[in-house]
């Protein structure tokens, strides 16, 4: 699957002026207009063409479709994306979204736009309502359960509705037979309804709150009280029903009481065009920071804090709450965690996976935290549940402080791309604990005088002097046979031969004098390295299997001198471990070795141009160029 690389930290958040260009043209819907204006023809979009592959990805169609001319925000982004207007039809009539009135497109070359940024209309089939919300206004959205709903669910819906929130709602089916099933009264399972009004009637004496819905089907209508035809209305004036725009027309739009309502609908959901709480009178500003990121196999995706062992290597975000709310001891915020392109995925057999997170005191170390905090420190605040929805969204109330968000999915080793957005009503600092490279690398100890060697030292000369020869000087081909010949006799280890090419990669980085031979001086100094490497490798190999997990890798290279961005982590991972995600110990020491070659380039060239202006990366980027070559 392939990831976006983004400079690690947080973003500024996005407005529609600023939205990117989809176009594989790298044209905006201005240049291309204008392309066609200047050419006299009708624009035709080869991004998304008038073809079956455009409607499916897995279905064939069953009726002959016919594409006929008529005469959009995603993932914290606001995109623009351009269609041409020819749409499908069958006899005359649109296959999909559709008007009222045959003669008005505005909806269809929506849908046509929106089913394009996910790959096809199949794409579109299924999921939850707030999905579309959010992609078409830039909202945060908030679900309740009905029956769980709290006692001004009323009034929360009431203030929703007056500033324009968007209130869709859903009765949940058990199983995939039940599927757009109809209940005896009329109702719709599975089925994504619209809230459109609110309102209170007096009705034998007492007030009635009454809710108005929509069966986006334009027919299919609600059949208990209050529906169109029921006799309560003939208790309501007709000045009282015309305020109320009660019609008994079949046009999937009905009044039911509020009491129904909360009986028969299971789920509700809310998208708002800014994050401020329902339950509040209050209007904030609020302040958003997005985060983008990923969850990638082997070495970030390390599933929930049941899985102790892998949990700590998933991203870490901290956020620092500084300011109170007014009036308050804590500080209110909001985490909306989403997964991305899942819809446009679906065609190579991606579903939804199953997402949360979790809100750790910070300890106050500004690095990526180790298992062992895990092992003995609980959360102090996490999402409602894990579950298997585009976006999970909870607001909080924590003191001030600093904080380790850490989002991640159910299960370890699944990948996906996540957009993480935190609204805050005070302003608030966000640091992503894995985009920083540090390298701190001990001196390379000074050779000991010959006539101050130790024993071992002395056996060690005899060895070299057997392998170089005449010239005391190592070549590649010598280094490969004694390294071989060495660690081929440790049992602890799993090891393959180590090739001509990582003995010269070798030599490469302890050759002082460039003459591409190792003295015996250089010798020695590796020699230590390799032993410490050794002892680290026989550490971090908790499972005592000759090989180390690639979610161990991290703690292994920061024990070497190595702190890594997760995006050079990513990288390690994908060149050198295995399909189960393991590393080898000659896989582990070619790491190492390009680290360290990498690193002491970028030492000589930023110390030789440290006054000229054309070096311009940094550790970060050098590294990862390095890593790709």
């Amino acid at each position: 699957m392939p990831y976006l690389y983004r400079a690690p930290g947080p973003q500024k958040h996005p407005v529609p002026k600023d939205a990117r260009i989809t176009h594989s043209s790298g044209q905006s819907f201005e240049q291309l207009r204008q392309e066609c204006v200047q050419k006299g023809v009708l624009f035709e979009d080869a991004d998304f063409p008038a073809n079956s592959s455009s409607l499916f990805y897995r279905e064939r169609p069953q009726i002959p479709f016919v594409w006929k001319r008529p005469g959009f925000w995603q993932h914290s982004e606001w995109l623009d994306v351009v269609i041409d207007d020819r749409l499908p039809t069958f006899r005359d009539r649109l296959i999909f979204l559709h008007s009222a009135d045959h003669s008005e497109f505005w909806s269809a070359l929506l849908e046509k736009a929106y089913a394009k940024l996910n790959g096809s209309y199949e794409a579109l089939k299924g999921g939850s309502t707030i999905e579309a919300m959010e992609d078409f206004t830039g909202g945060v959205a908030e679900t309740f359960a009905t029956k769980e709903a709290p006692e001004n669910f009323y009034e929360i819906l009431e203030k929703a509705l007056k500033r324009g929130s968007l209130v869709g709602c859903s009765v949940d089916i058990r199983n995939a037979a039940e599927s757009e099933a109809r209940t005896p009264f009329g109702l719709i399972k599975g089925h994504a309804y619209s809230v459109t009004g609110i309102d209170q009637v007096n009705f034998q004496g007492q007030k009635t709150e009454l809710i108005r819905v929509r069966n986006p089907w334009g027919q299919v209508e609600w059949n208990g009280s209050w529906s169109d035809s029921s006799s309560e209305w003939r208790s309501i004036g007709a000045a009282e029903q015309k305020r109320l725009c009660h019609t008994a027309l079949d046009d999937g739009e009905f009044w039911m009481a509020f009491r129904d309502f909360k009986a028969h609908f299971d789920k509700v959901e809310i998208c708002n065009l800014t994050p401020d709480a329902l339950e509040e009178d209050a209007l904030h500003k609020w302040e958003v920071t997005v985060h983008q990121g990923s969850w990638v196999r082997g070495s970030t995706a390390g599933g929930c804090r049941n899985f102790l062992d892998t949990f700590w290597t998933n991203p870490q975000i901290k956020l620092s709450l500084t300011e109170k709310d007014e009036g308050q001891e804590d500080c209110t915020f909001l985490v909306a965690l989403m997964q991305k392109d899942r819809r446009k995925l679906k065609r190579f057999g991606a579903d939804m996976l199953t997402i949360g997170y979790a809100i750790y005191q910070s300890p106050g170390k500004d690095e990526h935290l180790n298992k062992d905090f895990f092992r003995y420190n609980a959360s102090q605040a996490r999402s409602k549940t894990f579950i298997n929805l585009r976006e999970v969204s909870d607001r909080f109330k924590l003191p001030p402080g600093e904080y380790i968000l850490i989002p991640s999915t159910f299960e370890p080793h699944q990948e996906a791309d996540f957009c993480l957005r935190i609204f805050s009503e005070k302003k608030a600092i966000t640091q992503d604990m894995d985009g920083d490279v540090d390298i701190e690398l001990p001196e390379p100890p000074k050779p000991t005088p010959p006539g101050q060697e130790t024993e071992e030292e002395l056996q060690f000369r005899a060895l070299f002097e057997q392998v170089a020869g005449e010239d005391m000087e190592v070549t590649a081909e010598e280094l490969e046979y004694v390294l071989n010949a060495v660690l081929q006799k440790k049992k602890d280890l799993q090891f393959k031969k180590l090739s001509l090419i990582s003995c010269k990669n070798i030599i490469s980085l302890m050759d002082t004098s460039g003459n591409g031979k190792l003295e015996f001086g250089e010798f020695t100094v590796f020699w230590d390295k390799l032993k410490k490497w050794t002892n680290l490798f026989l550490q971090f190999d908790t499972e005592k299997s000759g090989t180390l997990s690639s979610y161990e890798l991290r703690s292994a290279l920061k024990a070497t001198g190595f702190q890594l961005s997760h995006h050079l982590l990513q990288l390690i991972v994908l060149r050198y471990a295995d399909e189960g995600l393991q590393l080898s110990f000659d896989d582990f020491l070619n790491c190492l070795v390009r680290l360290e070659n990498a690193s002491r380039v970028f030492q000589a060239l930023s110390t030789k141009n440290k006054d000229k202006e054309f070096i311009h990366l940094n550790i970060n980027e050098f590294i990862n160029l390095t890593m790709n070559i």
